[in-house]
């Protein structure tokens, strides 16, 4: 009778327990049906973009990233990102594309620039990206660093020094001119029969005193660089850089003063052009020649 009784009660346990696993297993179920599974995450490369040597950024600043098949002509980047003001650098980027429009075959690289004004920081070597590496959706991290280039106003100025440092084999013409309170020389650098240099001091008594170098090109104003002082023997107090390229736009506008270089303003510059035309004529008696 009593083992009757315990089997009675063992059964009545193991039901019990049954019930209570196929409600916890139940619960768990529907607590999973409400459940949100997260997205997968695109594919992505990205890195750190940062220059080789430091640089004061304006909040201009602006960098542009692509990813490019560079073994294609004419494609359309693989994907794209501008970051604009550039807050700091090293800059973190990321990059999203989709594999599926990788090409396996091709060559992918990273390309960055940095545009502030005039001046470009660009790359000085290319950042290869494997295509096997893009199409599994598992590019490494990729870490540049970029290069400032000559603004178009640099090239020039260097140009114009090359002119200045030769122009001792050009053929030379002097002259005078005396004004009330103001004295003025200047001499003429020829080649080929053709004005390439002009160099002018004017002596404005207690107003000071210029040193003028003007070069041109096909008889048009080039580069002017004027030294501003109290006197002849005396330090240059201001500086002022001027030059225009063979469309007559204004690619030089510098302003040095204590040290510290600015830009030129528009009406400077022109008065600068405007005295480069002058002394032209003046020494050349008109012809421009």
């Amino acid at each position: 009778m009593r083992r009757l009784v315990w089997s009675l009660m063992s059964v009545a346990v193991l039901a019990a327990a049954g019930c209570n696993s196929s409600d916890t297993s139940q619960q768990a179920t529907d607590k999973n049906a409400g459940a949100t599974t997260p997205a997968a995450k695109a594919n992505v490369v990205s890195g750190t973009v940062a220059l080789r040597e430091a640089a004061q950024l304006s909040p201009a600043a602006k960098l542009e990233i692509n990813l490019v098949d560079v073994s294609a002509s004419n494609a359309k980047p693989l994907a794209s990102k501008t970051i604009s003001p550039v807050a700091s650098l090293p800059q973190s980027f990321e990059l999203e594309y989709n594999s599926a429009d990788v090409a396996p075959s091709d060559l992918y690289v990273l390309q960055a620039v940095l545009t502030d004004g005039d001046r470009r920081y660009v790359m000085p070597i290319q950042a290869p990206i494997q295509a096997a590496a893009l199409t599994q959706g598992s590019p490494g991290p990729v870490s540049t660093q970029l290069v400032a280039e000559q603004t178009p106003g640099e090239k020039e100025l260097i140009a114009f020094k090359d002119v200045q440092a030769h122009i001792g084999g050009m053929k030379i013409t002097p002259g005078t001119k005396l004004d009330k309170d103001v004295s003025r020389s200047w001499q003429v650098f020829r080649e080929g029969g053709t004005v390439k240099f002009i160099r002018e001091q004017v002596d404005y008594g207690d107003k000071g005193f210029t040193s003028t170098d003007y070069a041109y090109k096909d008889g048009k104003p080039w580069v002017v660089v004027q030294q501003k002082k109290s006197g002849k023997d005396a330090k240059p107090s201001l500086t002022e850089r001027a030059s225009w390229n063979a469309d007559g736009a204004l690619v030089l506008k510098q302003n040095e003063a204590g040290g510290k270089t600015q830009p030129l303003n528009e009406d400077d510059a022109a008065s600068l052009q405007k005295q480069s035309q002058s002394i032209l004529n003046l020494a050349t008696g008109g012809k421009g020649k």
